[in-house]
């Protein structure tokens, strides 16, 4: 039994696959030890055909059997395995184990030593031309008379049918209908010349395609061994591992990090292609990370897409729905993204200890905004019915009496409610005065604590435990393990904007003095303050004069 080797990786334990021997292996692994079950075949940082060759059933969805298979496979057709891990298109011609496909890459290698994708492509290529391809037939029509004969179908069809059921007595012809320019007869002639036409284009163009097919048929294997040999090892390290993504190198993206999202003064490297923004609404909330929802859209390759973008360091400050931000793909194309949907969680200790007050301040400004319509809109209905009393007859218009008593109530209970208030300032004022400095220093921070202490802890928890996990298998992967995303690791996935400190005093140079100016003189007014308040609390002569 192959003794692998482990490590953990993301909060969890995992196989470190690092020798051509690993691979060789992986089917004596336990299932239940790799990370990934399954994965999508399409959105990924990987290229589509060697995940098409790996998918054996060509479902859409690489599955751990295949990627064994696969692994079995390449490993059987190679000396050596550990060429694995360069993950190149670059074979050498000693290292292909297999004697067809050796033998076919020396013919097609000439001068060289290796094989290589290109090389392999352009032979294909050639092998394509060689081909000699029956020509298409003319058609019977051109395209505008074909395709207006195709489109009116439905309609002479359904005109034929009622003029014989008119004949008959069972129907009659409405008088809008369309009349055909031709017979029944001459259309279903027109019609069948087309369809046959048509179908003798499909046959030829199978024709062809089959021959194409087996002239480059026996370049296939070449070219599927050399995909597999070039990407095997990438899924590898995204697939059994996360290793790529949880590596310390920030130019080692995972494959299904598809670039980097630009907002609020912050990059933002953990972005994934959104698949099905349903399963997403359901999954990826417990993540527990603060994850950003974009529909990005690229003028210059005429595409749209939604992303999903994690925020792991900094503030909400500015983020919100609408807003408009740049994503730059792997490739480096620019897209123009703009936020659609926020799913809000901690993303510092700090940001969530003024989380509270954030929440307390947009509840005043919407309370203050929400009266303000009110009032906005019982002032416009007064005008008008002010205006509409005016126009009214005379005798219409009935103004009610002031009815002193009815007032009098409620100046009596406006003054106990101030009456009230003020008793309460007043206690407080004195509950203040009677306590020592530092337990008024200690009743604030508890205070504080009070308020903010929840959600802190509760930022702590999360901040803890957030999970790639939930996100990924929104996106149609089978994760089998648990992806945690610490606090120090978190923040080399969002990376702020850092000015230089030489530049910032260049352009500040003017403001430091104020600056220490106001620091001293607050002080020496606090100071003054505490002075004052020790004094009175002491009796002074001063005081008592």
């Amino acid at each position: 039994m192959y003794k692998f080797s482990f490590t953990t990786v993301g909060g969890s334990t995992r196989v470190n696959i690092h020798t051509g021997e690993d691979i060789r292996h992986l089917a004596e692994l336990d299932q239940k030890m790799w990370t990934v079950l399954s994965c999508p075949t399409t959105g990924l940082e990987i290229d589509e055909n060697s995940l098409k060759c790996m998918d054996t059933d060509q479902d859409g969805t690489l599955h751990v059997k295949e990627v064994i298979q696969t692994a079995e496979w390449i490993c059987g057709n190679l000396v050596d395995a550990n060429s694995l891990l360069l993950s190149t298109d670059q074979i050498m011609i000693d290292n292909i184990a297999n004697p067809q496909l050796k033998e076919l890459a020396t013919n097609i290698a000439g001068e060289n030593n290796y094989i290589d994708l290109n090389i392999v492509n352009t032979v294909i290529a050639n092998a394509q031309q060689q081909v000699a391809q029956q020509p298409l037939p003319s058609a019977p029509y051109n395209a505008e008379i074909t395709a207006a004969c195709k489109e009116k179908k439905d309609e002479y069809t359904n005109y034929f049918r009622l003029t014989k059921l008119q004949e008959a007595g069972l129907a009659t012809i409405p008088a809008d209908t369309p009349v055909p320019g031709m017979s029944e007869e001459e259309y279903n002639q027109m019609l069948g010349a087309i369809t046959a036409h048509e179908n003798e284009v499909a046959a030829i163009q199978q024709a062809n395609a089959d021959a194409i097919a087996a002239a480059t048929a026996q370049y296939e294997p070449l070219k599927k061994m050399i995909l597999v040999h070039r990407d095997l090892y990438t899924l590898l390290r995204n697939f059994v591992t996360l290793n790529d993504f949880f590596s310390n190198d920030p130019k080692q993206l995972a494959i299904f990090q598809a670039g980097t999202l630009i907002i609020d003064q912050r990059a933002c490297s953990l972005c994934m292609i959104v698949n099905d923004m349903g399963k997403q609404n359901a999954q990826a909330g417990a993540s527990g990370m603060f994850l950003v929802y974009c529909n990005c859209r690229s003028k210059k390759l005429n595409k749209t897409m939604d992303i999903v973008a994690a925020i792991t360091v900094g503030d909400i400050k500015n983020i919100t729905v609408g807003k408009n931000a740049i994503f730059y793909d792997r490739k480096g194309n620019d897209w123009d993204a703009t936020v659609t949907k926020i799913i809000d969680n901690p993303i510092s200790i700090s940001q969530a200890f003024w989380s509270p007050y954030r929440k307390f301040g947009q509840w005043v400004t919407d309370l203050i905004n929400k009266s303000a319509l009110e009032k906005d809109k019982k002032a416009f209905e007064s005008m008008t019915t002010t205006v509409q009393q005016q126009t009214a007859p005379a005798d219409a218009a009935k103004k009610e009496s002031f009815d002193i008593a009815k007032f009098a109530g409620i100046f009596a209970a406006i003054s106990m409610a101030f009456g009230a208030i003020g008793s309460v300032l007043v206690d407080l004022a004195k509950g203040i005065n009677a306590l020592e400095w530092y337990k008024l220093l200690a009743a604030i921070v508890a205070i504080l604590l009070v308020i903010s202490g929840p959600s802190m802890v509760l930022a702590w928890i999360k901040l803890r435990k957030r999970n790639l996990a939930p996100i990924l298998n929104a996106n149609g992967w089978a994760i089998n393990a648990e992806a945690i995303i610490n606090v120090v690791f978190s923040s080399t996935l969002t990376t702020q904007a850092k000015f230089p400190i030489l530049q910032v005093k260049k352009h500040k140079k003017n403001r430091k003095w104020a600056i220490a100016i106001a620091v001293i003189v607050s002080v020496l007014l606090i100071l003054a303050l505490l002075g004052y308040y020790f004094c009175c609390q002491q009796g002074c002569n001063l005081c008592a004069q």
